[in-house]
């Protein structure tokens, strides 16, 4: 008897169940979520940072998963709370790493990136952070490490070289929390400002540092009232930001006569609700661009505020959470350009200067270090309506005596 020449009908089922399974495997495995972690302030003194960092991430994660993922796959987030201190920090990354994840988004504040950062560096984790700008962060040899903010030294020279000038300021104050973020700005803004003390151009009248979480700063303040600056750099964070600038208008300063001016962790919003309208107008900070001034600019900073404010209401006034999301389109641009899941492959394609992409701030590309490149500063200013705005000599003269 002469075998079939066609399979029977069991063989032809079986084999289609067969096609099938693998054919389902294989999409199953494509359609995979890739895991990306995200570690912030949740909680603490800087909650506020981590919850606006942490929408503006679910918000960027959800334009690239609408616009088909990372080569096809969805993004999947894996949220850490870091609580804003260095152990948290520990914990968080300790956590993520366990969970898998090869990219991680995270943190705000130098000192709490400081060992996450070597933990994943250790275990081969992409580390991009958002908001954390201490100059030597990138200053280790890390392969793995990038930042999408701009740094200390790069802040420290916009005051120095722009502010100073900007009010024709002589007595300069300088005052820091010692925090590494802190302590940092503040060493290089007399680092920048050396050859204008050599050459007698200007004074420093006031250099000290305040305790952070204390409630009385009053003892501060009369040593800086009594040094009488033109000009008050303070490169701490806002909430104490916020209780100087209320405590020192009960004590009788100006900002008319001191020119009061935050770090770029001083955002208005939040110092008008702690510190109360009248003690914050006329005050300014040094700041890297906010979305809200860059919509007309680029295309992904228009499509990023319209989806946030659809969702969140009005946009913040936060650099470092629009850092957050441009921090996840950096990843997407780059898998996608490297077609690669690979953190070594992706991280060797970020240190090679290129531009991966245009994000919500702009060009996104990074030096060898892992620095951001071709990060822009600009001088803000609380308004009579307690609103955020460019200064403008001519619009805010009199609100800081001009």
């Amino acid at each position: 008897m002469k075998a079939a020449l066609w399979p029977s009908l069991k063989e032809v089922i079986v084999v289609r169940h067969l096609v099938l399974a693998l054919l389902c495997f294989a999409l199953g495995a494509w359609a995979q979520p890739v895991l990306i972690g995200f570690q912030g302030p949740l909680t603490g003194p800087w909650a506020v940072e981590g919850d606006w960092a942490l929408k503006s991430v679910q918000i960027a994660v959800e334009i690239v998963n609408a616009r088909g993922g990372i080569l096809g796959r969805p993004i999947q987030l894996v949220v850490e709370d870091d609580g804003g201190t260095p152990k948290g920090g520990t914990l968080a990354a300790q956590k993520l790493i366990a969970a898998g994840v090869k990219f991680v988004v995270g943190t705000y504040g130098s000192m709490v990136c400081m060992p996450s950062s070597e933990l994943y560096e250790e275990e081969g984790v992409l580390h991009i952070n958002y908001g954390c700008t201490r100059v030597d962060l990138s200053a280790r040899g890390f392969q793995y490490y990038f930042r999408t903010s701009g740094r200390d030294d790069s802040q420290a020279r916009f005051f120095v070289e722009y502010v100073i000038p900007l009010f024709g300021a002589k007595r300069i104050a300088v005052m820091h929390d010692n925090t590494a973020y802190s302590l940092g700005v503040a060493e290089d803004v007399l680092r920048f400002m050396k050859p204008l003390l050599d050459e007698g151009k200007v004074e420093l009248v006031y250099y000290d540092a305040i305790m952070p979480g204390e409630r009385d700063y009053t003892p501060a303040l009369t040593a800086l009232r009594d040094a009488n600056p033109d000009i008050w750099y303070y490169t701490g964070y806002y909430p104490e930001w916020a209780l100087l600038l209320r405590q020192g208008k009960d004590l009788g300063l100006d900002w008319k006569k001191i020119k009061a001016v935050g770090s770029n962790a001083c955002p208005i919003s939040e110092t008008v609700k702690i510190a109360g309208l009248d003690a914050v107008v006329g005050a300014m900070i040094t700041q890297e661009p906010l979305p809200a001034f860059l919509v007309e600019k680029y295309p992904l900073a228009k499509e990023f505020v319209t989806a946030y404010e659809a969702k969140f209401g009005p946009i913040h006034d936060s650099p470092w959470a629009t850092y957050a999301a441009d921090a996840i389109f950096t990843l997407a641009f780059a898998i996608e350009a490297t077609k690669s899941f690979d953190p070594a492959v992706v991280a060797e394609y970020l240190r090679s200067g290129k531009v991966v992409g245009e994000g919500i701030t702009g060009p996104l590309s990074f030096s060898p270090e892992g620095d951001r490149l071709g990060v822009p500063y600009m001088l803000l200013i609380c308004n009579e309506k307690g609103e955020t705005e460019l200064f403008d000599p001519a619009v805010h003269g009199h609100l800081v005596g001009m």
